[in-house]
């Protein structure tokens, strides 16, 4: 090298040691024989110290271990795992990840699964069923060793697909005597009959709904309108507002129950497809001087956080979201660890939380 030319090889921050060469088969990804070349073994027993650290020596872990971590090394879980044909991977999907209402299922799915030894990676599908079949596809052609939907509702391709697959499914969030495969959830229809009950039971007889237009909001309002018109009510009116539904979509549809009722007077009792709506509710009829529960009773849906901490509190359906991802992984692991699994369909149920907002 003459005087003043630049180095072929600039000097690293790296810690001291000799120079990392990565194998460039294509990607330039650091390889399993990288590692093996740095900590000085064989690449046979580079792969014990990561996969069966039991059968190689403390002082071998080490200078494995150090030298993965100089390198960034990742291993290919896929790779390792085609022997036992096990990624140690759960793929999850939800309608969306700006709503709180699934977080506690997406919660206690990923502990659960992490406490057994595998991870979960999470998709979103929208509410419109449009993306769901591309992001099947992606999933299944990456072979997880189980899928968690929510709901039932899939495109017959999709369907086709998951069962043709053999991976374990399991849906969630609702409720159908032919699941794919497993499912754990509740009725939706119960939960709209259920709420007509109860406020018809507190006195209300002039019942109104408000509802995201995603399909299992829209079968708890039918069923809500319906059992409201079996116990003598003539018109339940609804509102119908774009899911994934917000605070501001509940001022507005209230507004709209409100400026628009007829002669038999504006709704006594709303029932809202989620506790996001019914806030919207709420705060729309107190800035229109509307007493609640004296003039209006409010039910939300989900039972979130916020719902025990408003004012007046907000009576609202629970569902148990962390036994729906509990028993989701139970599931997935049974299955994936080739042990039977019996009862197929669970259903959870649901309550009504009643509180001052009813």
């Amino acid at each position: 090298m003459t005087s003043g030319s630049t180095p072929a090889n600039p000097p690293s921050d790296s810690p001291a040691g000799p120079p990392v060469r990565r194998s460039r088969r294509g990607s330039g990804a650091v390889t399993l024989h990288d590692v093996a070349k740095l900590a000085g073994v064989a690449p046979i027993t580079a792969s014990r110290a990561l996969n069966t650290p039991e059968q190689v020596s403390d002082d071998v872990r080490r200078k494995v271990a150090d030298a993965v971590a100089r390198t960034g090394y990742v291993p290919n879980l896929l790779a390792g795992g085609l022997a036992s044909r096990r990624s140690r991977l759960v793929a999850a999907v939800v309608p969306t990840i700006s709503g709180p209402v699934f977080l506690e299922t997406v919660q206690s799915l990923t502990a659960a699964l992490a406490e057994r030894g595998y991870q979960m990676m999470l998709g979103q599908a929208g509410y419109r069923g449009t993306r769901e079949d591309a992001l099947l596809e992606a999933i299944i052609g990456r072979r997880p060793d189980g899928i968690v939907l929510t709901g039932i509702l899939h495109s017959p391709e999709g369907r086709r697909r998951l069962m043709a697959a053999g991976i374990p499914v399991v849906e969630t969030w609702d409720l159908t005597p032919t699941p794919i495969d497993m499912l754990v959830g509740f009725s939706h229809v119960e939960v709209g009959r259920a709420v007509a009950a109860y406020l018809h039971g507190k006195g209300r007889r002039r019942l109104a709904v408000v509802g995201g237009d995603d399909e299992r909001a829209q079968r708890r309002l039918g069923a809500f309108q319906q059992a409201a018109q079996a116990l003598g009510q003539a018109e339940v009116p609804a509102v119908v507002v774009p899911a994934p539904t917000t605070l501001k979509s509940g001022r507005e549809a209230l507004g709209r129950l409100w400026d628009g009722a007829g002669t038999a007077g504006p709704p006594d009792a709303v029932f809202c497809s989620s506790d996001l709506l019914a806030l919207g509710v709420l705060t729309e009829a107190q800035a229109r001087g509307v007493a609640v529960p004296g003039q209006l009773a409010i039910v939300g849906f989900g039972d979130l956080e916020f719902a025990a901490d408003l004012h007046p509190a907000l009576t609202s359906v629970r569902i148990n979201g962390s036994a729906i991802g509990q028993q989701a992984a139970r599931f997935i692991v049974d299955r994936a660890e080739g042990r039977a699994v019996d009862t197929r369909v669970v259903d959870i149920g649901f309550s009504i939380v009643e509180r001052a907002s009813s």
